[in-house]
């Protein structure tokens, strides 16, 4: 057998092992999904599920309005907060930070907040705003959020930011271009394909997320669009139905979370779409 033959055959060897292992990671995913569509799915099929708000256990017809316009609205506000200051300072970290002790250490504290349990968060805004102002509300959910999806954005906005060759800063600059403009009229959109997936992420996260909103806003059956009360949201709704002994709370819940899916699975497809779009004009200019 000659080397050439040698190398032929590691790298087949090598791509079965891939391919395998690439299956096998993907089985327990596929799994999970199978399972959520098959149980979730009857729920699905009737209207009154997204048209009605939660009924009082043991009685039919409850459905996830409530819940679909919490998530909505708490993770709209948390949006609105967080990626915007995320995109800037993680901006700021590659542009202007190099070398900095500050930008060290705001490094640093992304890094802990990516890996802190997400209870703790909710047990800073209850300790600190909750009990303040004696009760929870929407807003205190959606601040919550904010801080998970904060730490997110600014870690991938700013490795997709370094990721942009320097000689595209260099001809800005050349252009007498200042910095600030640079930043942000060249590098952030050649970076925005890993900005926009940073922000997708942190956004799945805040949608899926219960334990902060436990202790901020608690949970409302009522349907309600105003952040100053109590809201309920998706996660919630999964959390409290699934331990109750009535089927059709059981049910709800399944269709809770078969509903997560596809919004995560929308969300995706959308963006995936406008960045492919984005691509193709920037090929014309």
């Amino acid at each position: 057998m000659n080397r050439n033959t040698r190398r032929l055959a590691a790298n087949a060897i090598s791509r079965v092992f891939m391919y395998g292992f690439a299956v096998l990671a993907l089985v327990p995913l596929a799994l999970i999904l199978i399972y959520v569509v098959i149980q979730g799915l009857p729920a699905l099929l009737h209207i009154e599920f997204f048209l009605n708000a939660e009924r009082p256990e043991g009685i039919p017809g409850g459905g996830i309005a409530n819940a679909f316009a919490g998530t909505v609205v708490m993770v709209g506000i948390a949006s609105v907060i967080a990626i915007p200051i995320g995109i800037v300072s993680g901006v700021q970290l590659v542009e202007y930070g190099r070398g900095s002790r500050i930008a060290d250490g705001v490094r640093l504290a992304c890094d802990v907040l990516v890996s802190i349990p997400s209870i703790v968060i909710g047990l800073f805004i209850y300790g600190l705003l909750v009990v303040t102002f004696h009760g929870p509300n929407g807003f205190f959910g959606a601040l919550a959020l904010a801080i998970l999806m904060l730490p997110v954005v600014v870690r991938t906005t700013e490795s997709a930011v370094a990721l942009v060759p320097g000689a595209l800063r260099e001809a800005g600059l050349a252009l007498g271009l200042a910095r600030w403009r640079v930043a942000l009229q060249l590098i952030l959109p050649a970076a925005i394909p890993g900005v926009v997936t940073g922000a997708l992420l942190a956004v799945a996260r805040a949608a899926g997320e219960t334990a902060p909103l436990l202790l901020t806003t608690v949970g409302n059956v009522f349907l309600t669009f105003n952040p100053g009360e109590r809201m309920n949201a998706l996660p919630l709704t999964l959390y409290h139905d699934a331990l109750q002994p009535y089927p059709d709370l059981v049910r709800t819940a399944w269709g809770a979370a078969l509903v997560l899916v596809l919004l995560t699975l929308l969300v995706n497809v959308l963006s995936r779409l406008a960045l492919r779009r984005q691509i193709r004009l920037a090929g014309r200019i």
